[in-house]
């Protein structure tokens, strides 16, 4: 059987890497934004998914990425049921993550600007906003190109 889920969005909440009682194994768990490709009432419609991360990608995702920042996440959907304090039986669909990826160019530490090939970029429009906020006006995934493509970035037919 196959599960497997690839996403790109922004993280919506700051990340806190937790330790698990016992084992002590290292989990980050937080939530991505990702805007459909269609337009409702003149903004896109955005959907927010649950997602989970252990051990070293959990520590990796909480070394490189912020509330904000775009990531791209590889792992499989999963299932799990918990009892609230209410004694509610409660069902969660998650991602769990296997790998994560940058999308966006690094940041320059001594500047706190992004680049680009070494060339000084406007930072996104919602770094450092206090919340979430989906591009209200802009196509559904927001990726600069600064420059020419490669001779080989066309295939030949």
């Amino acid at each position: 059987m196959l599960n497997r889920i690839t996403i790109m969005g922004r993280v919506v909440n700051d990340l806190e890497l937790k330790n698990t009682t016992g084992n002590s194994y290292p989990v980050v768990s937080f939530r991505i934004a990702t805007q459909r490709n269609y337009k409702e009432n003149n903004e896109y419609p955005v959907d927010f998914y649950d997602v989970v991360a252990w051990r070293k990608t959990a520590e990796f995702i909480c070394q490189y990425f912020g509330k904000g920042h775009l990531i791209a996440i590889d792992g499989k959907l999963q299932t799990r049921k918990y009892t609230d304090k209410n004694n509610a039986e409660r069902t969660v669909v998650e991602i769990l993550v296997d790998n994560a990826h940058f999308c966006e160019s690094k940041k320059d530490n001594a500047q706190g600007a992004a680049t680009y090939n070494g060339a000084p970029t406007p930072p996104h429009k919602y770094a450092g906003a206090p919340s979430f906020t989906p591009y209200p006006n802009a196509a559904p995934i927001d990726m600069e190109f600064n420059g020419t493509p490669p001779d080989d970035f066309y295939p030949e037919f």
